[in-house]
């Protein structure tokens, strides 16, 4: 019915958070560019942009489909769902059940990437930590 809608909701919100957080970033860079400082990490704004591309992608597939099964109309009040009481209720009822958890899972999963790529980039840094401490071992 308008499941689609609560997942688009959140990327709306994201994108807005993803571009304040990319203006934050972008001028921080360019305050920090006189150390010089060259970071290995993923920046918070691309990471988010993952958030954004999943939602969005979803959301998107999810009115195609309903769009395919005649649930969305190019006439008010463009959900079909939404012409009678009984029906409104319903489709009230599945946004906040179905569509909810739709949102959740897909931000759920999110969090486990976020996590799996800091894990990565730890591992990586202590890998290079370890390999300049060898390597200034062998300079004395």
């Amino acid at each position: 019915m308008a499941c689609f809608l609560v997942p688009t909701a959140e990327a709306i919100v994201t994108t807005i958070v993803t571009k304040t957080v990319k203006n934050k970033e972008a001028k921080a860079v360019t305050v920090d560019s006189k150390n010089a400082e060259i970071s290995e990490k993923i920046p918070f704004s691309r990471k988010l942009g993952w958030l954004n591309n999943m939602l969005w992608g979803g959301s998107a597939l999810l009115a195609f489909e309903h769009l395919w099964h005649g649930e969305i109309t190019p006439f008010f009040p463009f959900l079909t769902a939404a012409a009678s009481q009984a029906d409104t209720t319903a489709m009230l009822q599945e946004m906040a059940t179905v569509g909810v958890a739709m949102a959740v899972i897909v931000t759920a999963i999110w969090g486990c990437m976020v996590a799996a790529s800091d894990a990565i980039e730890k591992r990586a840094s202590k890998d290079e930590n370890a390999q300049i401490a060898e390597n200034c071992g062998d300079v004395q």
